[in-house]
């Protein structure tokens, strides 16, 4: 049980289960049958958990170098070795399920899961490490519309969930900068310094103002209330120096339930 717990924590439980849920929502949102929002549902999921896993794993041990409790491995609930087995065969699993979505669809996904993969093997390190972020995110609303309607997402839903990615990416680093430079981790948000904290909102401003303005039809009192939420949210990031990631992860529901509740905005 302890190396269940482990691994539940190690997956990086508030990101993967809001990506998860989201995406399955928008998916449904488009059109999707119920089978077919399970197989997104799992598609993510074991995306998610490969990239999780492999995460904790690659960093092990310079989290041990700086004491991170709040990682599993760390605490003595998972070994390395064990979360390295799990990222592989979910990496192996996520392939074919990723392709039963469609070919393009699934390629859209692997994409994702390249580029997160990319980021924990190295990119993180370097000053595009916002990169892979504004890619894997800008490629999610692509997964879903190929693989519901056989088209390319709208513009501004590619634009709004990579601004999100790159949001994410600043807001996620911001309360381990210490850490990070301490072991030598010196990507975008780690040269940005203090700057990174106040720096952050402006990608989630803009991706969620996308998502409220820019699909056909008015945005409605849903989106203009949900532009006022985030409003609120990203003041939160700014004012509040370490204020956690799950304060970011709420801009992103706010923002693409308000793109649900409107309907049919993803389907041509």
């Amino acid at each position: 049980m302890k190396t269940v717990k482990g691994l539940a924590l190690a997956c990086h439980p508030g990101p993967t289960v809001a990506v998860t849920a989201l995406v399955t929502a928008v998916a449904w949102s488009a059109g999707r049958s119920p089978a077919g929002c399970l197989l997104v549902a799992a598609t993510i999921l074991t995306g998610h958990l490969s990239i999780g896993w492999s995460n904790d794993a690659i960093d092990a041990a310079r989290d041990t170098i700086v004491n991170r409790q709040d990682k599993p491995v760390v605490r003595g609930l998972v070994s390395r070795r064990t979360l390295a087995i799990g990222a592989a065969i979910m990496l192996v699993a996520t392939i074919p399920v990723s392709l039963a979505n469609g070919t393009a669809a699934g390629l859209m996904h692997l994409l994702f899961v390249a580029c997160a993969w990319a980021y924990n093997l190295g990119l993180k390190s370097t000053a595009i490490s916002w990169l892979p972020y504004a890619v894997a995110f800008g490629a999610l609303p692509s997964f879903v519309t190929l693989g519901t309607t056989h088209t390319w997402a709208p513009w501004w839903a590619t634009g709004a969930t990579a601004l999100l990615g790159v949001g994410a990416h600043l807001a996620n680093v911001v309360p381990d900068l210490a850490d990070d430079l301490a072991t030598g981790v010196r990507g975008w948000p780690q040269r940005l310094g203090a700057a990174a904290r106040l720096l952050a909102p402006v990608p989630l401003a803009t991706a969620t103002t996308l998502l409220v303005i820019a699909p056909p039809g008015p945005a409605g009192l849903i989106g203009w209330l949900a532009l006022g939420v985030v409003a609120v949210l990203l003041g939160i990031i700014v004012t509040w120096k370490n204020a956690p990631f799950l304060v970011t992860i709420a801009v992103a529901v706010v923002s693409v339930v308000a793109l649900i509740i409107r309907g049919d905005a993803l389907v041509p």
